[in-house]
């Protein structure tokens, strides 16, 4: 689970805002976990990867997003992957201001992950299995993870948490519910690979994030640049969903975290209480089928063009991929990729 995590998945772990466990768990509207940085007033692009856990419930020895940052989350469970995604204040996650964020994922420069070492669990087979392919993005207002738990012969868990399509954000990478003010758990659809297209005849087209990088050869430099010009306006499809529940709100109930300023990681000594807190999260019963909506905010300093398609309206339902066969719940294995940095805003952001 890496050094700086517990074994296991555990809920009930002693509250610690100055951990730096890197452990996170998906498994609820109301049991979910994000990385985000261990200081106060950081950048993403810049801290990618010394990010730490923080979650909604005391677990995984991590620390505790504080009642009253998160204003929208939409939990959803496919067959081939977990994902939740939403809103809140996540300056109080030590989210800079105005950033506009980035991705996480297992990867990263070294191969070791941004952030390094850390790793996710989900409870997706009935109990707590750690899965090596997921992606996270972060930004001071949005966020959203998802966690790769199958795969089928089409696509691999690796296409279906791609990486490397970081500047396009959210709403573009994992499409879903966007709506803001509201929480939602729902089964869906799957949907398409992030920038996979299927097209009339059968086939399928791959977008891929335009970047331009140098070699050397023979003692000049030369340019090269990869991927298309033109950003397809929407992702393929919003997957259906279906056995909606919808809660009033989430939380831990923990008072004292409520308001309360973030310690860093160089704070002197650590706060600790220990126990589990109670979830919060009321429900008010809605269900049957739903339609996934997209919203408006960008995450990972996009373009304006990149920012403005990601903006408008996805299919909903239309060719979302159902009915997997053969689908692997056990862990998913990584496969190699090729590492990139790519040069966004101020910063380079590591794939």
């Amino acid at each position: 689970m890496g050094v700086t995590n517990p074994p296991r998945a555990t809920m009930g772990t002693a509250i610690n805002q100055t951990s730096m466990a890197r452990l996170a768990s998906l498994n609820s509207i109301n049991d979910w976990c994000v990385f985000a940085p261990p200081e106060p007033n950081s950048v993403i692009g810049d801290t990618e990867e010394f990010e730490v856990a923080w979650c909604m419930q005391p677990r995984n020895n991590a620390r505790v997003i504080p009642d009253g940052t998160i204003t929208a989350a939409h939990f959803v469970k496919t067959p081939l992957y977990w994902q939740i995604q939403g809103f809140g204040d996540l300056t109080k996650l030590n989210i800079q201001a105005g950033d506009q964020g980035g991705e996480l994922d297992p990867h990263g420069a070294t191969g070791n992950g941004n952030p390094v070492g850390g790793n996710v669990t989900t409870n997706a087979t009935g109990q707590d299995v750690s899965y090596e392919e997921w992606m996270n993005y972060m930004s001071a207002t949005q966020f959203c993870l998802r966690i790769c738990i199958a795969q089928n012969s089409t696509y691999s868990a690796a296409i279906e948490c791609q990486h490397t399509i970081d500047l396009l954000g959210c709403q573009w990478v994992m499409p879903g519910d966007y709506t803001d003010n509201s929480f939602t758990e729902c089964d869906a659809d799957a949907a398409y690979p992030p920038g996979v297209y299927p097209q009339a005849n059968g086939s399928t087209s791959t977008f891929a994030q335009r970047y331009t990088g140098t070699y050397t050869q023979g003692g000049s430099i030369g340019l090269f640049t990869i991927g298309q010009t033109v950003t397809p306006q929407t992702p393929y499809s919003t997957p259906a969903s279906s056995n909606c529940k919808t809660y009033t709100s989430i939380g831990n109930g923990i008072a004292s975290l409520a308001g309360a300023a973030v310690s860093t990681s160089r704070a002197s000594g650590s706060s600790s209480m220990s126990g589990s807190a109670s979830m919060s999260g009321s429900m008010s019963s809605m269900s049957g089928s739903a339609s996934s909506r997209s919203g408006s905010a960008s995450v990972s300093g996009a373009s304006n063009s990149a920012a403005s398609a990601v903006a408008s309206a996805s299919k909903s339902g239309s060719g979302a991929m159902s009915g997997y066969a053969g689908a692997n719940y056990g862990p998913v294995m990584a496969v190699g990729f090729s590492v990139f940095a790519v040069m966004a805003g101020a910063g380079a952001i590591l794939l």
